[in-house]
């Protein structure tokens, strides 16, 4: 196959490595050259909090390879160590520097890889430069952070609540520390909307986490961080707000870049230099759903970015599409994962869009081990259309997440997902299993079988709306929205006398499955206006900084329980059980 005689690529692990092993399997006889400037060319940097936590107990199971087995592998020429200091395109030059013996040299090449990643956003306030400041991206990043945790449970603050943040946070409650963490924005995990959100949130302050939303850090000194929540004291303070395109050398270059930094590229990865190529989380793509041009630093792109990237120096046709930002990650006992567009996107790009949310087990409830997730789906209510999904749960999410995934990828329908034929063996699995729940539901909203009713629209409802709360006189007890009217489901037929068909009546239950039965019940009874409370109490509580209350509905009062048993929300007094006359 005929192709460049010779490749170099400038920076290694996901996008640089995908580019240089796919360009060998292509091709026996190029020359293929890697330059990093880095002491490890491959290795697994998702892993890094969890060296720090202990969970990877082996510093060496993080290097996925090293210059001497990829020379023995592939015959690959890799050098650690090297940094490339600038590019001439018209020459098809760059200047490299060996960071170890300081000597400057050039190196020619056909085609070049930049791999240049991305850069840990440090902020310039005062005291960045502390020593007790660090960011988390590299190993030696990793050294450094676990040498001061090694040496004594103290006092961390995490700066940041997205992926990274989280992680670290953990990591360091397993070593015992006392950890406080920083987040500007007012929710963790901003892929997450607020309400799928606010699940972790609670999950983390349940494991210790001192949490401090809508707060930022306004300094440092040697033993403290300066923030707006006041003086906290730390040994240890780990960055984490973010990352940012590194594309300083492409710049430099005059290669095309956004306002942003970001790197821009053709679909086969090509710079504005056709000899140049650009992958990895340095570059700009297209979102899958809204189609607007965005960042995302992951590592599955890059891999296959670099591969599209080798694909095309040599002939092959492959074009890089989109990027969906499919993501996951455990926070202790849970795990939280999204894909496609949120709420915050789709709203951004003026996408109309229809939500429900479902609370199935993870498994089949009889078998053990098992507990409700949080489930949210987002559609087009126009086509259907898969939107975007997110899943809070104990057990299963990851594989939930990624048929969504392959759904959104694919264009298909609520429909696809009441019909997809999923594994079941009850430790795995149900019959009807949460993807096809949702797409069950969302398929019964846009056909009309079933309207719903939202945790914002509190407040809000008509002057004349009756609540009906259909759970056991029990439930009602302990917990119930304040003036609601509580008919068990199992009396409603008998009760319907108490119900005036002309008033719009909004239902709810923990889940929401007995309230779709008394919706069916009611409207099937001939009342007019019924509308049922998607996913239930279960992810009301979890929405309360939604909440917008009138002065005649009061604000329920939070509470969280251990085992997600109880409901969580609870009102100062027991309401009664009234007549909606």
């Amino acid at each position: 196959m005929s192709g460049p005689e010779k490749i170099v690529v400038v920076g290694g692990v996901a996008g640089g490595m995908s580019a240089a092993a796919r360009a060998r399997r292509l091709s026996e006889s190029t020359k293929i050259v890697v330059l990093e400037r880095d002491r490890y060319v491959s290795f697994a940097n998702c892993g890094m909090p969890y060296h720090i936590g202990g969970d990877i107990p082996s510093r060496d199971a993080l290097l996925v390879q090293t210059p001497t087995s990829l020379a023995e592998n592939l015959n690959l020429d890799v050098r650690v160590g090297h940094e490339v200091l600038a590019i001439d395109l018209a020459e098809r030059v760059a200047t490299v520097r060996d960071l170890e013996s300081g000597r400057t040299y050039s190196e020619s090449y056909d085609k070049l890889v930049l791999a240049t990643g991305a850069s840990p956003i440090r902020p310039s306030l005062p005291g960045i430069d502390s020593p007790i400041v660090h960011t988390l991206r590299s190993l030696e990043d990793m050294d450094r952070i676990k040498a001061v945790v090694d040496q004594r449970p103290g006092r961390a603050v995490v700066i940041g609540g997205g992926y990274i943040g989280v992680e670290v946070a953990e990591a360091l409650r397993h070593r015992d520390w006392h950890v406080t963490m920083l987040e500007a924005a007012d929710q963790v995990l901003g892929p997450l909307d607020p309400e799928m959100a606010h699940q972790v949130q609670v999950e983390l302050m349940r494991n210790g986490v001192e949490l401090h939303l809508s707060t930022t850090a306004e300094g440092f000194t040697d033993s403290s961080v300066l923030s707006s929540a006041g003086t906290l004291p730390a040994d240890l303070v780990v960055m984490a707000i973010g990352v940012a395109p590194d594309s300083r050398l492409a710049q430099t270059a005059g290669l095309d870049t956004t306002d942003r930094a970001a790197i821009i590229v053709d679909q086969h990865q090509r710079t504005s230099d056709p000899d140049v190529y650009a992958v990895g989380d340095s570059v700009q793509v297209t979102d899958t759903v809204t189609g607007r041009p965005t960042v995302v630093p992951l590592a599955g792109p890059a891999n296959r970015q670099g591969r599209i990237a080798a694909d095309h120096m040599f002939g092959r046709s492959a074009a890089y599409t989109t990027t969906q930002g499919t993501s996951i990650v455990k926070v202790f006992n849970i795990t939280a994962g999204g894909t496609g567009a949120n709420e915050k996107a789709l709203r951004a790009a003026g996408l109309d869009y229809r939500r429900v949310y479902v609370h199935p087990n993870g498994h089949a409830s009889y078998y053990p081990g098992t507990a409700a997730m949080h489930l949210k789906l987002l559609f087009s209510p126009q086509d259907g259309r898969v939107l975007g999904a997110q899943v809070v749960g104990y057990d299963g999410v990851d594989k939930r997440i990624d048929v969504l995934a392959v759904a959104v990828r694919a264009g298909l329908t609520v429909w696809d997902l009441a019909e997809l034929e999923l594994a079941y063996a009850p430790p795995y699995g149900s019959a009807k299993d949460p993807v096809n729940m949702a797409g069950f539901q969302a398929s019964n909203l846009l056909d009309g079988t079933v309207d719903f009713w939202y945790p914002q629209d509190w407040g809000h409802l008509p002057d004349d709306a009756v609540v009906l709360d259909v759970r056991s006189p029990l439930e009602n007890q302990e917990c119930a929205l304040p003036g609601s009217v509580n008919i068990p489901l199992q009396q409603l037929r008998a009760r319907l006398t108490e119900l005036d068909p002309a008033r719009p009546t909004f239902v709810y239950c923990r889940s929401g499955f007995r309230s779709y039965l008394a919706h069916r019940l009611l409207t099937g009874s001939g009342f007019e206006h019924v509308a049922t409370l998607s996913g239930g109490t279960l992810t009301m509580e979890h929405s309360v900084p939604w909440l917008q209350v009138g002065d005649t509905q009061p604000a329920a009062v939070v509470t969280y329980a251990e085992d997600d048993s109880e409901c969580g929300l609870r009102i100062l007094e027991p309401v009664p059980a009234t007549s909606a006359r």
